[in-house]
């Protein structure tokens, strides 16, 4: 007992300065959401009720964690979340705010269920791989578009990628009333998926299992894979390197510019298998006015995992059960699902100012916002350079 007892601890010691300051968002972006809704009580019919937030966060956790069914509901409101998480993550190695996500997710999607739509006759083992293929493929290209800019012009990637935003979607509706519009539905969609849709589970007892689709397993294996790309492979060091520090990565004779290129294009790699994992799996579909937050929730994702690909994976099941769980509370508590994007800002705001998370829970060594992203590199960056 005293053995495991002293390896809790070791390992506590070694994981505090990474998941203190997460943690503490978390809790006081609970007592915060806790607060509003005590305080809103106050305006309602029943008047005062000191149970309303208990009542808030039991019916969350019961409608994202209380049966089988609503699990497998966390477990697909977190797979785009997972990709766009390690998206938006992987970009902050290289030192870059991929905020264009949500552009590379869009792009990502309508051309998997677009040119899904067209191979839905086709045999499920060219359909399907062809589909996921081609909308991974133009979600990379979104994201090259801001890395080339960065890396020949010295744009900003936060300027361009917010531009290509508004870009991603305006070529969306463009397509879906077009290009790939297929007739005969009420409103304007492309067309049936046929083979070209995601497999998903069996699910002879009704549970609820028929949801979990090819891309939860996708979106899993990517988190491996990720991180032995960024800390096992050379190419991986370099982008992590010149995130830390960009004037000792070219001292050591690397390619700051290829490097920008190649992250931003991964980055966008990822965003738009999300985006093609969702369509494909879930929606089946898509109109001109699609709306998500997917790529802005995996901002929060991607801070409050530390950029770390597990970090990332927990971090997506977290907000997944929020999603998940809102549809129940608002039923149980009588408190509208807003409130669960009043605990996702929240929590990004205290990520953001996290010195007010250190001063409540007096955290001394905890790495703060983005200074952990390339804390694991910072050293031997500054090494090479002196």
């Amino acid at each position: 007992m005293k053995r495991l007892m002293t390896r809790l601890r070791t390992g506590w010691a070694r994981a505090k300065p990474f998941v203190a300051v997460p943690l503490g968002a978390i809790a006081l972006a609970m007592f915060v959401a806790s607060i509003i809704v005590l305080v809103s009580t106050f305006f309602t019919d029943t008047g005062f009720d000191p149970t309303k937030p208990f009542a808030v966060f039991i019916g969350l956790f019961g409608g994202a964690f209380g049966g089988i069914d609503k699990v497998t509901n966390t477990i697909v409101n977190a797979t785009p979340l997972i990709l766009g998480g390690l998206a938006v993550g992987l970009g902050f190695k290289g030192g870059l705010f991929n905020i264009g996500v949500q552009g590379q997710f869009l792009m990502g999607a309508v051309f998997a269920v677009g040119i899904g739509a067209m191979l839905a006759s086709a045999p499920a083992f060219i359909a399907m791989p062809v589909a996921l293929l081609v909308g991974t493929a133009v979600g990379a290209f979104w994201g090259f578009i801001p890395g080339a800019l960065k890396a020949w012009t010295g744009a900003h990637e936060v300027v361009t990628t917010i531009m290509l935003n508004f870009i991603g979607a305006s070529i969306v509706a463009f397509l879906v009333l077009g290009p790939f519009l297929t007739e005969g539905y009420s409103f304007a969609r492309t067309g049936d998926l046929g083979n070209s849709g995601l497999p998903t589970l069996p699910d002879p007892l009704g549970l609820g299992l028929d949801r979990l689709h090819l891309g939860v397993l996708i979106a899993v294996l990517a988190v491996p894979i990720v991180w032995w790309f960024l800390e096992r492979t050379t190419i991986g060091f370099e982008i992590r390197t010149v995130g830390a520090n960009p004037d000792a990565a070219r001292y050591a004779g690397m390619r700051p510019s290829f490097l920008i290129m190649l992250t931003m294009t991964l980055s966008g790699l990822l965003a738009g298998l999300a985006g093609s994992v969702e369509l494909l799996g879930t929606s089946q579909y898509m109109v001109a006015s699609y709306g998500t937050t997917v790529g802005w929730d995996s901002i929060t994702v991607a801070l409050l995992g530390r950029s770390n690909p597990v970090g990332i994976l927990l971090s997506a099941i977290l907000l997944g059960a929020l999603r998940a769980g809102a549809g129940a509370m608002q039923i149980e508590a009588h408190i509208p699902v807003e409130i669960v994007d009043v605990i996702q800002a929240v929590i990004l705001l205290f990520l953001a100012a996290d010195v007010i998370v250190r001063r409540v829970f007096r955290i001394r060594e905890a790495k703060g916002g983005i200074e952990a992203v390339g804390a694991a590199t910072e050293t031997y960056a500054r090494k090479v350079a002196g």
